[in-house]
């Protein structure tokens, strides 16, 4: 299996890792805001956990875009006319720039949420900016359907 390939499933996969540990500190956050409660070292574990796994998923990205995947390489050729082909635009463009939406919303968020003392402000900080991330990566998933569909599971 050469670099690309192994880069590639291991990112597809990793995608599974992003979305429940964002979804789990999103509900998470959602439940201490409802209830009111104290924000928590569970709390703070919870989106930790998250920014891992968005931060290792962006390293992956990056390696994809910059220099492992002949789809973006075809694009950088030309990129006024992968402008005008929607997959070669959702690689080049689409999914990069909502992927780093999502990275900033998380980094972000990370450090208000940290800044905030009342408990009940961190909770809904937390699942304001958890909440914007995770609808940024559902936008730019290469879902199934969509012209640059990606299977769910990548198998090696």
């Amino acid at each position: 299996m050469n670099m690309y390939l192994a880069t590639l499933v291991i990112h597809s996969l990793l995608r599974w890792a992003v979305l429940a540990s964002g979804i789990a500190a999103f509900v998470r956050a959602l439940a201490g805001a409802r209830a009111r409660r104290e924000w928590g070292t569970a709390d703070s574990r919870a989106g930790l956990w998250f920014v891992i796994a968005v931060d290792v998923q962006l390293l992956l990205g990056l390696a994809l875009y910059l220099g492992l995947s002949p789809i973006t390489q075809v694009a950088f050729q030309d990129f006024g006319a992968a402008m005008r082909n929607s997959m070669l635009r959702f690689w080049a463009v689409e999914h990069i720039f909502g992927m780093l939406v999502a990275v900033v919303l998380v980094h972000v968020g990370r450090v208000r949420v940290r800044k905030t003392t009342d408990a009940v402000r961190r909770h809904k900080l937390a699942a304001i900016f958890l909440g914007l991330a995770l609808l940024a990566i559902a936008l730019t998933i290469p879902w199934p359907g969509m012209p640059a569909a990606r299977p769910l599971f990548r198998a090696l």
